[in-house]
């Protein structure tokens, strides 16, 4: 059970809760954002020459210097609460750009070179990681509700899903059983299903971690 001086204490859904909206990190907190996506692209594709590898990490080791100082709980961090950006600025988070549409979440998911698996294929544990989030946020946001848990996440590889190209995602609710909130989502490249995934969400009960 959360402490009286654990942050987790103070929100109503226990340990889950939906992000309070923050400006903290300026104007440039999404440019911060795209410059570590950015790094993380390079630091799976660079093959380097010895000394650029050994410049590269004193400057990475300075840059990590910088922020040391700043390190904050879940909480009171930007990161997954700058509404105005895309992803909420949750950088570890796999970009898409998603709308209702119909009764119905569709839009675009694009995996960058860091999420490569083999052979120009997107990674298995990328497209996992971005189904959990576009069907949560589906679950989410039709259904209104803010506090939920994934129970089961299965994801069935139709195709191999490139990367660094724009793709399609959809998503919807199936059915809803007292707490549960069954939904089915699917990535495609135009006509082709590369990926579909169905999972269930728990509403959690009050104070629930």
């Amino acid at each position: 059970m959360a402490s009286q001086t654990d942050p987790a204490s103070k929100h109503a859904g226990g340990g889950f809760n939906p992000p309070e909206p923050t400006t903290r990190g300026g104007p440039d907190y999404g440019r911060f954002v795209e410059a570590v996506r950015t790094l993380q692209d390079h630091a799976k594709a660079a093959d380097a020459p010895d000394e650029v590898f050994t410049e590269a990490a004193g400057l990475i080791e300075k840059v990590s210097a910088l922020l040391a100082p700043y390190d904050a709980d879940e909480w009171s961090s930007p990161s997954g609460r700058r509404l105005d950006l895309p992803n909420r600025g949750n950088v570890s988070s796999v970009p898409v750009n998603l709308d209702v549409e119909d009764g119905r979440i569709v839009g675009t998911a694009y995996f960058r070179r860091f999420h490569l698996g083999r052979n120009g294929a997107v990674h298995g544990g990328a497209l996992s990681l971005m189904f959990d989030s576009l069907l949560g946020f589906t679950a989410a946001k039709l259904t209104h509700s803010r506090h939920q848990r994934t129970a089961y996440l299965h994801v069935n590889y139709r195709k191999i899903a490139p990367i660094e190209k724009e793709l399609q995602v959809e998503a919807g609710i199936d059915r809803i059983e007292g707490r549960k909130i069954f939904v089915t989502g699917r990535l495609c490249d135009g006509a082709d299903v590369l990926t579909e995934a169905e999972a269930l969400f728990v509403r959690l009960k009050p104070g629930q971690p």
